[in-house]
């Protein structure tokens, strides 16, 4: 049997090289490590006076010196801060056009020509798939630009490497937790639990944060690294950049430790709450995950201190990798100098799981014209071979048939038409079968049917809809408001409607929090619902921000004065439209569970706003930071920073081309116990229930927050 192929996983980072070569036995099942190399370069890239044109070609050629990577592949990392990365949740589509849709949405959210670019994605999570159509289907899309892949591929490429697979380096943690951790392969099936793991590569000048449970990853970028620790000693103690640098790894063993601390604490506590302020976000949007585990990785992660702070910080069990569970190898992970540098090996060994084909992640940002070349080139053989044995097969054939028709043959005719009547017993077969299976089909459906009739009343579920599309606030038809004045238009748009029937409401009431019942009416504040019935959440948007109206025309009060209100009426009735029952349908308890204010600049060309360039978000949700609930700071959304502003990760836009937006997401819930029509008591006059004077009010005049740090969601 041939010997299966070995794979290089290859990262060259700030600091240095890095490379591991794994292969996968796979009668035994065993990844065993091979061979690796760590190549340190002389100065950290990112000093003033380092060349990196100079020092990578070197460390290449020392890389390619020492070991021969004929007939192995080949995978290479690129940083994750200098990529897209996007996940998106698809509605219900067929399987067959999910690259349709895919591509559709990277237009969407790649700033970019598509040809300018290259980029991938990757199905996550567990949808289920039903008649042929993927349901609650997760898409991570990577994305990088085109010269920017080609710089990275450039010292491989004049070293004559050729290369297999190019990765970002997140997703490479992700296939080391997921198969050393996790033990979750390609192949595994099952569904995805909620326990959640957290990567922390800490690099010279930046932390790569990345939380999967093994099916979904969560990917965000931190700009601290270890070179921030380095730089405050230099500030602190004044000492050169080599000097402090060599006093940061040995800080234990200095002669005075406490002052080093004592100058190395600003940065360790800005590292953790730019930490805890990740984690906060992405709890926040996946409520349900549950954290078992901070995994910490990268040679800044070797810092005296950094472990236990982080720990007793975070209150998580905060690790550092020690070994590779699942790796095997004692000529590699006995060695010294692995050993030693183990927390910098695991970008490579993800690329080597990916590379052999052992992870669930598949995707790739390898240029796809080298991809084809090669795919071309590896077929080439195959092609001539089997075009010869087809001219040998026609040439044969040819032959054959002259020689039959030389002669008069009756034997064939006979032949065919005992093959014929052959046939057609078949098609007669066949047809019974089809026959017989369209009579059960139509048996199955007429009892599938009758167990669903009369199983939901259709007509409450439109009347409900009805009356929550006629309580958002409209535009008046005689407004003179230009239609690009988006923030002084009357609208509020719902981007999700979701239902939870619940055995007691009373038990959805009991569990929010006495904030939240601050948007209730006085009436709903002192009776909470009981019995049976649905909780129904709604969440929306709006852009409406009237600077002359403070009170209820901007952020969360504008959704208070206008939809919450009119889902506190008994009755409402639109210009043009029936008579609409809200609350006398059984609709109760309406309340604002969460909402956040978010400052979106977008570039503005001409008059006509083209692609969002930064995003800040302040959380205003009860219990965050709204002067009225409490003190936190604000959290952050996408954004990308440069030179001169806020920019696109991958081009760059004039701070005087943005223009500003006010935008406002919110959450809103209710119960609603149906009331048939024939129960409904009916108000003698109609009336409007003023908003609570206790009702929480959003800080409009809070400062615009500093702009957000890079970060992939």
């Amino acid at each position: 049997m041939a010997e299966t192929k070995a794979a290089w996983g290859i990262d060259i980072g700030q600091a240095g090289l890095k490379a591991l070569k794994v292969r996968h036995i796979e009668s035994t099942d065993q990844i065993v490590a091979e061979a690796f190399d760590y190549i340190p370069f002389p100065k950290i890239l990112s000093q003033p006076d380092a060349i990196p044109e100079e020092l990578i070609p070197q460390a290449m050629e020392t890389f390619l010196a020492r070991n021969d990577l004929k007939g192995d592949l080949v995978s290479i990392s690129v940083p994750g801060q200098s990529a897209l990365a996007r996940f998106i949740q698809l509605p219900p589509v067929e399987a067959g056009k999910l690259h349709e849709i895919v591509k559709y949405e990277a237009r969407q959210q790649i700033p970019f020509a598509l040809e300018d670019v290259i980029w991938d994605y990757q199905p996550l999570g567990a949808g289920a798939e039903e008649g042929g159509f993927l349901l609650d289907a997760e898409v991570g899309l990577f994305a990088m630009k085109r010269d920017q892949i080609f710089q990275h591929m450039r010292p491989y490429t004049n070293a004559k490497v050729e290369i297999e697979m190019i990765q970002i380096a997140p997703l490479a943690l992700y296939n080391v937790v997921s198969v050393d951790e996790m033990q979750i392969r390609k192949e595994t099936e099952g569904d995805p639990n909620e326990d959640h793991y957290i990567v922390m590569d800490m690099g010279c000048d930046n932390t790569t944060l990345m939380v999967t449970n093994g099916y979904n990853v969560w990917i965000r970028n931190v700009p601290i690294g270890g070179n921030h620790f380095t730089r405050a000693l230099t500030k602190e103690m004044k000492l050169s950049f080599a000097k402090a640098e060599h006093l940061k790894c040995n800080a234990t063993k200095s002669p005075d430790p406490r002052a080093v601390f004592q100058a190395l604490r600003p940065v360790f506590n800005d590292y953790v709450s730019e930490i805890q302020r990740s984690i906060g976000y992405f709890s926040s949007v996946n409520r349900s995950a549950k954290i078992v585990k901070v995994v910490g990785v990268g040679n800044g992660f070797k810092l005296a201190g950094l472990q236990k702070f982080l720990q007793q910080n975070l209150q998580y069990e905060v690790e550092r990798v020690e070994t590779f569970n699942s790796l095997s190898g004692d000529s590699v992970l006995n060695s010294p100098m692995f050993a030693e540098n183990i927390l910098s090996f695991a970008v490579p060994y993800g690329l080597a799981l990916q590379a052999l084909g052992i992870s669930r992640i598949q995707t790739t940002l390898l240029p796809p014209e080298i991809a084809t070349a090669r795919m071309v080139k590896k077929k080439k053989p195959w092609v001539v071979a089997t075009a010869a044995s087809m001219l040998l097969g026609f040439s044969l054939a040819t032959a054959g048939n002259a020689l039959s028709y030389g002669k008069v043959h009756t034997e064939e005719f006979t032949n065919a038409q005992e093959k014929a009547k052959t046939f057609g017993g078949e098609v007669s077969s066949l047809k019974t079968n089809y026959d017989s299976q369209a009579s059960a089909y139509t048996a199955t459906g007429e009892k599938l049917a009758g167990l669903i009739q009369d199983r939901r009343d259709v007509g409450s579920w439109t009347e409900l809809y009805n009356s929550i599309l006629d309580c958002l606030p409209r535009d008046d038809e005689n407004a003179d408001t230009p239609p690009e004045d988006i923030n002084l238009r009357n609208r509020i748009s719902l981007t999700s409607f979701t239902t939870d029937k619940v055995a007691d409401l009373g038990s959805w009431y009991e569990g929010l929090d006495t904030q939240v019942k601050e948007f209730m009416t006085a009436e709903d504040k002192e009776t909470g619902p009981s019995g049976e019935g649905y909780i129904v959440t709604l969440t929306g948007q709006h852009w409406h921000h009237d600077p002359k109206d403070v009170v209820e025309g901007q952020g969360v009060q504008y959704v208070v004065a206008t939809f919450l209100q009119n889902l506190k009426l008994p009755i409402i009735q639109r210009d043009g439209y029936p008579e609409r029952h809200v609350r006398v349908m059984g609709i109760s308890h309406p309340t604002i569970i969460s909402f956040n204010r978010v400052i979106d600049r977008i570039n503005v060309d001409g008059n006509r706003p083209s692609s969002t360039a930064s995003r800040v978000n302040v959380n205003n949700r009860p219990g965050g930071s709204d002067p009225n609930f409490g003190t936190e700071g604000f959290s952050e959304s996408s954004s990308f920073n440069g030179p001169m502003g806020p920019m696109d990760p991958m081009g760059t836009t004039r701070p005087e081309d943005l223009k500003e937006l006010n935008r406002t997401d919110f959450t809103i819930e209710f119960a609603w116990k149906p009331v048939p029509r024939e129960e409904r008591v009916l108000p003698e006059v109609e009336s409007s229930e003023e908003v609570p004077e206790d009702v929480p009010v959003e800080d409009t005049t809070a400062e615009t927050p500093a702009e957000p740090q890079t970060e992939s969601e």
